[in-house]
């Protein structure tokens, strides 16, 4: 079916208590393991590429490669910017046929953030796209001071922009943990209960399970998934490489497995997401 946006998928999951998982891709193999996964257990899902793959031409490339796997698969699937840094990110998503982006002005003072997230928001919607933010910043690395999220920040903030879904900080970070992360559960609730709209859990990879479902039963909607996804592709390729022993294989049947083993972990995140 052709691509749909987040406001096809995310409130309903909202509604349900549970969530749509984001699968970050680079290439064929991620790609199509989230698409795998996604139509082994019948759920919508989401392709987000990152913004760094704006900078050349891979976003472009991926998107024609995911709308096409989309058009041959029954399943709502969403094509997202990841974390796009800049308003002409938003356009080129636009350009590129994304159905949906991000602008993260989570790094700037509240009120330019406010600012430049309005114009992300008109260009986004001019298009027939939906448009997510972030307020709160979620770090690359956890510690025990990060700047958490607000309800009364969060309640103004979608209030004077108009965003279609919000990530905001409870203690998640991006990438792995080297302590078990403190995940603010109450503070997930407070700020669902002012915000109607769909809540975003960034830093998904290597949240302990448990916190992953008391966040989406606080109506947290969109979960993203990057770095584990990433890992498995990587120690998957050096486990096949090494069992090859230097004997030619075709590439296509080399990265099979690899493409196996990330489905096997996307189906984990999906079933994960599904909610108590």
């Amino acid at each position: 079916m052709p691509l749909v946006t987040l406001n096809d998928v995310l409130p309903q999951a909202r509604a349900e208590g549970r969530a749509v998982c984001a699968f970050n891709v680079v290439n064929s193999e991620s790609a199509k393991a989230a698409m795998m996964a996604a139509e082994r257990e019948q759920s919508p899902v989401i392709i987000q590429v990152f913004q760094r793959l704006f900078g050349d031409d891979k976003a472009r490339y991926v998107a024609a490669m995911v709308r096409s796997m989309a058009e041959h698969s029954g399943l709502p699937v969403v094509l997202h910017l990841d974390h796009g840094q800049s308003l002409e990110q938003v356009r080129q998503a636009v350009e590129y046929g994304y159905t949906s982006a991000m602008y993260d002005g989570s790094k700037l003072p509240l009120d330019e953030n406010i600012a430049t997230t309005q114009e992300a928001v008109r260009i986004a919607h001019d298009a027939g796209l939906t448009l997510e933010a972030e307020i709160g910043h979620i770090p690359t690395t956890a510690s025990d001071d990060l700047p958490l999220s607000t309800p009364e920040e969060a309640a103004a903030f979608v209030a004077a922009t108009g965003v279609d879904a919000l990530a905001v900080a409870v203690g998640t970070a991006h990438g792995f943990y080297k302590k078990v992360p403190t995940i603010h559960i109450d503070l997930a609730r407070r700020i669902a209960d002012v915000i109607s709209i769909p809540l975003v859990l960034h830093g998904g990879s290597d949240t302990p399970d448990d916190k992953v479902r008391e966040v989406v039963g606080c109506g947290f909607s969109k979960l993203n998934i990057a770095s584990e996804f990433f890992n498995v592709f990587l120690e998957k390729v050096i486990r096949e490489s090494d069992k090859r022993a230097g004997a030619f294989i075709p590439i296509d049947l080399f990265m099979n497995p690899v493409t196996e083993a990330m489905a096997e972990l996307a189906i984990a995140k999906i079933r994960l997401c599904r909610g108590a």
